[in-house]
């Protein structure tokens, strides 16, 4: 008879995502990105933003009505503004498009001139109160749920807002399963890899753009720090990471972005030239003790510039003293190739830092890091 020894971790996956109302107001006062798309994700979500979670009493036009969670009785130009259109027509063909896709309902009131609407299963991913009391409106968070997020992306050809909103909701942080995540909140679209990397055909099929206008979009959203953008060589694509994210969700401070410690982690090609450019380090803080480094020795100090760079913008001070020593060894104990120990010692402040070192050359290269 053969015995088996049995380990079994359950997989959590995210069901919803935390959305704040102050973001959604964020997003609806920035001008700067555009509302024109036929997906309707990001006028869903801010009628999302407006549902009661209780039960409340709102007097509108001399009538005295009475709002149940999920639901929201506003005047139509109200909406209008909301939803950024020029016209109320505009507004109410939005409504109706909503409601045909089953995601809200609504009627008109007041001679059309109030809207009332219910989002579609708000219970379902919201906790319904029983007491009554007045909802706020620009304070607090609702539930929405990645599935639906995923649905409407796929409806039609998606806005900037809609694809800001695409990226919020699928953004992780320090999640052990999602490589890059521990470094800041990544965009990661579940698609069981573990990898973040995405390439501008994969988001352009998804947001229904061209490649061409999806870079355009990443760039814009770049450089209005919405995201921070990481490039990789070959075929493996881009990183995207959140800026604002974790103030935003959890009200602490957000993680600076550092892309060279990003290339180290997701070991993101880097090109050594053969010619070794002129650099802050001399040779004399360098000591090479492996007996079969991988890198020629002349490729050496590009590497331990980028090392030094990376862990000197997270506070390793050590890395700015030209005092510093960077011996490179064998790793003890690994009979991997490429992996190495690199010790950093500080004469001056008798410190002493280790880390792992992988350094795996590739074709036609002169190394990677």
């Amino acid at each position: 008879m053969s015995e088996y020894q049995l380990e079994l971790k359950q997989l959590v996956d995210y069901p919803r995502c935390r959305i704040y109302r102050e973001f959604i107001r964020t997003l609806m006062k920035d001008r700067s990105l555009h509302s024109r798309g036929g997906s309707g994700f990001f006028h869903f979500m801010v009628l999302c933003s407006y549902a009661n979670f209780r039960t409340s009493y709102r007097r509108l036009e001399g009538t005295s009505y009475t709002v149940f969670p999920g639901e929201w009785i506003c005047r139509l130009t109200e909406i209008t503004e909301w939803f950024r259109m020029r016209f109320q027509y505009q507004s109410i063909e939005m409504l109706e498009y909503l409601q045909r896709q089953q995601y809200i309902t609504f009627s008109r009131h007041a001679n059309g001139k109030l809207v009332r609407f219910k989002i579609v299963d708000w219970e379902k991913f919201n906790t319904v109160l029983d007491y009554n009391a007045p909802c706020q409106k620009d304070t607090g968070f609702f539930f929405f749920p990645v599935t639906k997020a995923n649905e409407f992306v796929r409806l039609g050809k998606c806005s900037e807002l809609d694809i800001v909103l695409d990226l919020w909701i699928n953004t992780v942080y320090n999640e052990e399963r999602v490589r890059g995540s521990e470094l800041g909140p990544v965009v990661y679209f579940r698609n069981c890899t573990g990898n973040p990397f995405v390439s501008y055909k994969e988001i352009s099929e998804r947001w229904g753009i061209s490649k061409s206008t999806a870079g355009r979009i990443l760039n814009k959203l770049g450089d209005k720090e919405y995201i921070s953008l990481v490039p990789c060589t070959g075929r493996r694509g881009s990183v995207i990471y959140l800026k604002s994210y974790l103030s935003t969700m959890f009200d602490i401070s957000d993680v600076m972005i550092d892309k060279d410690e990003i290339a180290m982690s997701l070991n993101i090609n880097i090109r050594v030239d053969d010619e070794v450019k002129t650099i802050s380090i001399t040779e004399e803080q360098i000591s090479v003790s492996a007996e079969t480094i991988s890198v020629p020795k002349s490729h050496i100090a590009s590497v331990v510039q980028k090392i030094a760079q990376t862990l000197a913008a997270f506070g390793v001070s050590c890395c700015e003293c030209p005092k510093s020593i960077y011996r490179l060894y064998d790793y003890p104990g690994c009979k991997e190739k490429y992996i190495y120990e690199i010790d950093i010692g500080c004469t001056l402040r008798n410190t002493r830092y280790q880390f792992e070192l992988k350094i795996i050359p590739l074709k036609n290269t002169g190394g990677e890091k």
